[in-house]
């Protein structure tokens, strides 16, 4: 048999090619796509703590006229929005 990629003579019962390592046949099963498409789970994880942050921004604005306060709010959602992508981040 002749490597289809090489030229190399390989043996008929040959795997692959011993001298550029092409295999011989196809695979029978192909691995599955490893890319994150815009679908993801983790993509919709991102949107709904980005939503989650704003509404709470906007919601302290309305609720409270002092500064202090909205300062504290958002240094709160900030803390909360690293806690758990630092979580979600060590689950994969």
């Amino acid at each position: 048999m002749i490597c289809r990629s090489c030229g190399t003579e390989i043996a008929d019962k040959a795997l692959i090619c011993y001298r550029c390592g092409t295999a011989t046949t196809e695979a029978k099963y192909k691995p599955a796509a490893v890319g994150r498409g815009p679908g993801s789970r983790s993509t919709l994880f991102v949107v709904i703590l980005v939503v989650l942050a704003i509404v709470v921004v906007v919601g302290s604005r309305l609720l409270f006229h002092d500064q202090a306060n909205v300062a504290n709010a958002i240094a709160v959602v900030v803390a909360m929005l690293a806690v758990i992508v630092r979580a979600f981040v060590r689950r994969r």
